[in-house]
């Protein structure tokens, strides 16, 4: 009898206990989890893990990341192309937990390709006193 395994917490685990993310990483995570393109909330919670593990990434895991929790926040989580309330205050928690560039990349990301986003997410991004916030905002305060 066959059973199913969950690959995503299997190589979540081996990343964040090899401490670090290879481009074959990367790869692997595009071709085993995310094939379907479908980022469910679970799987992006997991993602954030890796980012808080703060490992050594490859150039690859920035691109990745950013990708997935968008097309989870922005694009899958329910209206396509609007950012909603319970999206945002996930997304600005889990941010906030990373305090990671990566992080602040995805939720600017995020903030430029949403249609609409709570005002308050938007304060809440420009308020935050990390180093390069400011820049990294710019494309979203346009939108």
């Amino acid at each position: 009898m066959a059973f199913q395994v969950d690959r995503s917490r299997t190589i979540i685990t081996a990343m964040i206990h090899g401490r670090r993310i290879t481009a074959m990483d990367v790869a692997w995570l595009r071709r085993e989890v995310f094939a379907s393109g479908e980022v469910s909330r679970e799987a992006a919670d997991e993602l954030f893990a890796v980012e808080r593990a703060g490992l050594a990434n490859a150039p690859a895991w920035t691109e990745f990341f950013v990708e997935k929790i968008v097309d989870h926040a922005v694009w899958q989580s329910g209206e396509p192309g609007v950012l909603g309330e319970a999206e945002a205050k996930w997304l600005s928690a889990r941010v906030d937990e990373c305090e990671s560039a990566n992080a602040l990349a995805a939720l600017a990301a995020a903030l430029g390709e949403a249609r609409r986003a709570p005002a308050t997410l938007v304060a809440a991004a420009q308020a935050r006193a990390w180093p390069g916030v400011g820049a990294a905002l710019k494309p979203a305060r346009a939108s």
